[in-house]
C-alpha cells in the first residue's frame, strides 16, 4: 500500500476540536465532517485537498479529546497518510481502528514543507520528498495492523477474518 500527494504540513499540538471543530460534531456523517476538516487552522484545506493527499505535522499531533471524528474527517477529505513526530495516544489507535495510515518520522518532518510531493510505502516505512529527492524511514507497522489498515479498519479487518 501506497500513498502520492501534496504535503499539507502543520506545527505542534493540532488538537482534535482543529482538525474537525465541536460545533460540527452534531452529525456522524463522514462527508459531512469532511467539509469541516481543518478549517479552524487551514481555511482553504477542504478547497484545495486531493484524494492521496498527506498531512505533515510536528508532534503531538490529535491531541485532545478521544472523538473518532477527527481521523474520519481527515480520511474522508481525501488525506491518504498522516506523518508526525508523535500522535497523541488515543488519536494513533483511532487512525489504525478507521484505517486512516499513519506514521512517526520525526526525521522526515524537518525535511518536508507545505506543497512538496511524498510517496510513502507503507510496508517499508519508506517516505520520499519527490520535491527535494530526500528519503526518509519510519518503523513500518507489523502485518497484521497494515492488513488492520488496508482493510479500512478495524471491524472490516473482523468481518474479513471471520469468513
Amino acid at each position: 500500500m501506497n500513498a502520492h500527494g501534496k504535503a499539507f504540513r502543520y506545527g505542534d499540538n493540532v488538537d482534535t476540536d482543529v482538525i474537525i471543530p465541536a460545533r460540527y460534531l452534531n452529525t456522524s456523517d463522514a462527508k459531512e465532517l469532511a467539509l469541516h476538516c481543518m478549517e479552524d487552522i487551514d481555511k482553504d484545506f477542504v478547497k484545495q485537498v486531493k484524494v492521496g493527499d498527506i498531512v505533515v505535522a510536528n508532534k503531538n499531533f490529535g491531541c485532545g479529546s478521544s472523538r473518532e471524528h477527527a481521523p474520519l474527517a481527515i480520511k474522508t477529505s481525501g488525506i491518504s497518510c498522516v506523518i508526525a513526530s508523535s500522535f497523541a495516544r488515543i488519536f494513533y489507535r483511532n487512525s489504525i481502528n478507521i484505517g486512516l495510515p499513519i506514521l512517526e518520522c520525526p526525521e522526515a518532518i524537518e525535511g518536508i514543507k507545505s506543497g512538496d510531493v511524498l510517496n510513502v510505502d507503507f510496508s517499508t516505512g519508506t517516505i520520499c520528498n519527490e520535491t527535494t529527492g530526500a528519503c526518509f524511514q519510519a518503523e513500518p507497522f507489523p502485518p497484521f495492523i497494515q492488513d488492520m489498515i488496508a482493510s479500512d479498519g478495524l471491524i472490516n479487518y473482523l468481518k474479513k477474518g471471520m469468513k
